[in-house]
């Protein structure tokens, strides 16, 4: 997938109110998190925080800030969320509740309301990583995202990001910043 195309993608999934918010906010998370179903069907609403006036989602060991659109539909699904199941429906934790009273929504299912949407999961989550890892250090993908840091140091070097010398400038001005008269 293309960088145009997935921002393209992205813009829909915030603007278009068509949509169920549910979906919005599941494609938005694997289009600009890298998350794949699985790991969205897994979340809930302690997933999502609240403080200051900033809106947080932990998809690994840090927390990710969320921007304001985003952030409005991870709070909207937070307080909204209802059970798909029949019989029992209830309040659930899970942030994307399934058919099945107090269990998440499915992977499978997760997914085939991604793809009814017309995003290509495999695609949609390669591009999102490699993007991401042209940006991020392998260590800040694997406490953000939640992924396995060799999984990490593979997208950083399929992106060229050589973060090894990011370490090293990062050094240098500290030090450089140590003996600057004052």
């Amino acid at each position: 997938m293309d960088d145009e195309a997935r921002w393209a993608t992205a813009r829909r999934l915030l603007h278009d109110e068509t949509l169920k918010p549910e979906d919005r906010l599941a494609g938005l998370l694997l289009h600009l998190y890298a998350q794949w179903p699985a790991a969205i069907s897994r979340l809930t609403v302690d997933h999502i925080e609240e403080a200051d006036g900033t809106v947080r989602v932990h998809l690994g060991a840090v927390p990710v800030e969320l921007p304001a659109p985003v952030a409005e539909l991870a709070l909207r699904q937070a307080e909204t969320r209802r059970s798909h199941a029949v019989l029992g429906r209830t309040d659930s934790t899970w942030l994307f509740p399934g058919g099945q009273p107090g269990r998440p929504i499915s992977a499978w299912a997760m997914g085939e309301r991604l793809r009814k949407l017309g995003i290509r999961l495999a695609e949609a989550r390669s591009t999102a990583l490699f993007q991401l890892a042209t940006e991020l250090p392998a260590a800040v993908l694997t406490r953000t995202l939640g992924i396995d840091i060799t999984v990490a140091v593979k997208w950083q070097r399929a992106a060229a990001g050589d973060w090894a010398a990011y370490a090293a400038e990062i050094s240098r001005r500290a030090v450089e910043g140590r003996s600057q008269p004052g």
